[in-house]
C-alpha cells in the first residue's frame, strides 16, 4: 500500500515534503509540490485511500457520534436501528464509518474524529451548546439526528414527535380512556418533551385536561426508570383509577407494564398500556404493544444522503426534514368499559 514514504520516494522529495504537501501547512516549493501531486495522481488509480484523499481533499470517512448520559448506548433498540441504516447507506456510498460513544457530553469524541480527518458527522440524540460550539469550529460539515440546535442552517432529521403525541391521546380516547396515567421521560430530551407537549395539547383542545398529578418523569428513558416510576407512583394511580398509562418511549411503557402484571393488573382488560417508538421488542411481549412507529430505517438513511450533500456541495435546501409517525394498534390496548 502506497504510504508517505513512498510517495517522498518516487517524488524526489523528504518525507516531511509529502507532509506539507498534504497538509497544506508550512512552504513548499511549487516545483516540489508539482513534484508530490503528480505522483498522488498516479497512485490515485491504484487502491489506495491516503493517495485518493490527498488529491481529492476527502478522506471518505464519515464519523457518527451518540451522546447518550445512560447506557446502553450503540446496542439501544432506537439508536442502534438509526446506527444499522447508517451504515448500510454509507456502505452503498462507499464511506467508511467511525462510530464513538459519549455519555459525559465532553468534548474528547469530538477531537477524536477530528483526528481522523472526517469529511464530515451524524450527531444523533441530544447535545449541550458546548458540543454544538466545539464542533462548528473544525468547519466539518454535519446533520443531527433526533436532536435539536439553535445553530443556524444545521440540518436536523427528525420525527413528528408532537403529531405522535397526538396521536397516541386520540387513539386512546378514542376507546373511551378518559383517565390516563402519564410516563412522560426526561424532559430535557426533544422526543419526550414534544411527546407530552403533542399529547397534552389534544387532550386539552377535546376538554380532557390531564393534571399535573397525573404525570410522571422518570429519570431515564429505559426500562427500568419506567418500572421504577410506575412503582413510585402506584399508589396514587392506584387511588386515581386510571384505566390507561402512556409511556413516552417503548421501554419506558414495558417497564410499567411488567409492574402492573407483577400487580395481578390485565392489560388491557383492566389497564389499557401505549409506547412510542416501535422497537423490535415492542412486537413480541405479551401483550404486544401498542405504539406509534419511529420510521429509524429512514431516519439514518435520509442522515446520510444529506451528510453527503453537505460534503459534495457546501449548503443543502431543506434544513429540517421531519417523518410521519405512524400508529401501530396491538393487544395492549382495548375499548374501555364504560
Amino acid at each position: 500500500m502506497s504510504n508517505i514514504k513512498e510517495i517522498a520516494l518516487l517524488s524526489g522529495v523528504s518525507k516531511s515534503t509529502v507532509s506539507r504537501v498534504i497538509s497544506g501547512h508550512g512552504y513548499t516549493s511549487q516545483e516540489a509540490k508539482d513534484k508530490v501531486l503528480k505522483v498522488i495522481q498516479e497512485l490515485q488509480y491504484k487502491p489506495n485511500a491516503i493517495a485518493r484523499a490527498m488529491v481529492l481533499q476527502r478522506t471518505h470517512n464519515i464519523g457518527i457520534l451518540i451522546y447518550r448520559r445512560d447506557y446502553p448506548i450503540v446496542s439501544h433498540p432506537f439508536y442502534g436501528k438509526i446506527i444499522d441504516a447508517i451504515l448500510a447507506t454509507a456502505a452503498r456510498m462507499n464511506y467508511s464509518v467511525f462510530v464513538t460513544t459519549d455519555h459525559e457530553m465532553s468534548l474528547r469524541s469530538a477531537d477524536f474524529m477530528m483526528e481522523k480527518r472526517v469529511d464530515g458527522l451524524i450527531l444523533i440524540s441530544r447535545l449541550e451548546q458546548n458540543v454544538i460550539d466545539h464542533i462548528s469550529k473544525f468547519g466539518v460539515p454535519y446533520v443531527m439526528v433526533n436532536g435539536s440546535t439553535n445553530v443556524d442552517g444545521v440540518v436536523h432529521i427528525v420525527n413528528r414527535d408532537q403529531e405522535g403525541g397526538r396521536e397516541a391521546a386520540r387513539h386512546l380516547t378514542g376507546l373511551g380512556h378518559r383517565k390516563i396515567f402519564m410516563l412522560a421521560g426526561p424532559q430535557d430530551h426533544r422526543s419526550h418533551h414534544l411527546r407530552l407537549e403533542g399529547f397534552r395539547d389534544y387532550m386539552q383542545e377535546h376538554h380532557l385536561d390531564i393534571s399535573e398529578d397525573a404525570i410522571a418523569y422518570p429519570v431515564a428513558s429505559t426500562f427500568e426508570a419506567g418500572y421504577r416510576a410506575m412503582s413510585e407512583h402506584w399508589e396514587h394511580f392506584r387511588q386515581g383509577a386510571y384505566t390507561a398509562v402512556f409511556g413516552t418511549n417503548d421501554m419506558i411503557g414495558l417497564g410499567a407494564m411488567k409492574f402492573l402484571h407483577e400487580q395481578g393488573l390485565s392489560v388491557p382488560e383492566q389497564v389499557a398500556v401505549m409506547g412510542f417508538d416501535d422497537i423490535d421488542i415492542s412486537s413480541i411481549t405479551n401483550p404486544p404493544l401498542t405504539t406509534i412507529r419511529v420510521d429509524t430505517q429512514q431516519m439514518g438513511h435520509v442522515a446520510c444522503v444529506m451528510l453527503d450533500k453537505l460534503i459534495r456541495e457546501n449548503s443543502v435546501k431543506e434544513t429540517i426534514l421531519e417523518l410521519k409517525p405512524e400508529l401501530v394498534i396491538r393487544h395492549s390496548t382495548s375499548h374501555q368499559d364504560t
